[in-house]
C-alpha cells in the first residue's frame, strides 16, 4: 500500500478534524495514531472496516469510526472500507451471511419472499435475525482478518520493493 497514494487521496488530518460531523468525537480524535499512515494503522483500519461492513446494522460508518478509535486504527481507512457494502452489494452479502448462519446453527433455511415494506422487514426479522447475525459475525471476522493480513502483506511487499529499487540504484 503506497503511503504517497493514500496521502494523496485521503483528506488532510487538520481539515478532517474541523468537519462538523467529526467534531462530535471531540477529544477522542486527538490521538495522532488515528490519522497516521503506517502499516499497523492502515491494516487495522482495513480489517475493522471490513468486519463492520458485514454487521447488519444501520450507521456502519459510525460503528467503524468508533471501533477505529477503540483499537487505534486509521479512522479514515476503517470508514472507507465499510463502503464495500452498498445498496447493490448488501443483498448478496447478507444472503451469504444468512446461509452461513443457518449452517452454523443447524437450522433449516426459510424461503423468503421479498416485499419492500417495513411490515415485511419486521415480520421476517423475527425469523432470520439469529442466523443472519451469526453468519454476519463469522463472515465479517473472516473477511476482516483476511483484509488485515492482506493490507499488512501488501504494505510490506511495497516497502521491500522500494528498498530493493533503492539498493539497485546504489543508495542505502
Amino acid at each position: 500500500m503506497p503511503k504517497k497514494f493514500l496521502k494523496r487521496h485521503l483528506p488532510d488530518p487538520v481539515r478532517f478534524r474541523q468537519r462538523r460531523g467529526v467534531r462530535l468525537f471531540g477529544r477522542l480524535l486527538d490521538d495522532p495514531f488515528l490519522l497516521h499512515l503506517n502499516r499497523r494503522s492502515v491494516a487495522g483500519g482495513v480489517g475493522l472496516g471490513l468486519f463492520v461492513a458485514f454487521i447488519p446494522l444501520p450507521a456502519q460508518m459510525l460503528l467503524a469510526a468508533a471501533a477505529a478509535i477503540l483499537f487505534r486504527a486509521n479512522i479514515l481507512i476503517a470508514v472507507s472500507a465499510v463502503w464495500i457494502t452498498n445498496p447493490l452489494t448488501i443483498p448478496p452479502f447478507f444472503w451469504l451471511c444468512y446461509r452461513v448462519g443457518v449452517r452454523v446453527l443447524g437450522e433449516h433455511e426459510q424461503r423468503i419472499a421479498f416485499e419492500p415494506s417495513l411490515g415485511w422487514l419486521w415480520t421476517e426479522a423475527t425469523h432470520i435475525w439469529q442466523p443472519l447475525l451469526t453468519g454476519s459475525l463469522l463472515v465479517g471476522s473472516i473477511i476482516g482478518l483476511a483484509g488485515y493480513g492482506a493490507a499488512h502483506l501488501l504494505w510490506r511487499l511495497h516497502v521491500m520493493r522500494l528498498l530493493h529499487q533503492r539498493r539497485q540504484r546504489g543508495g542505502r
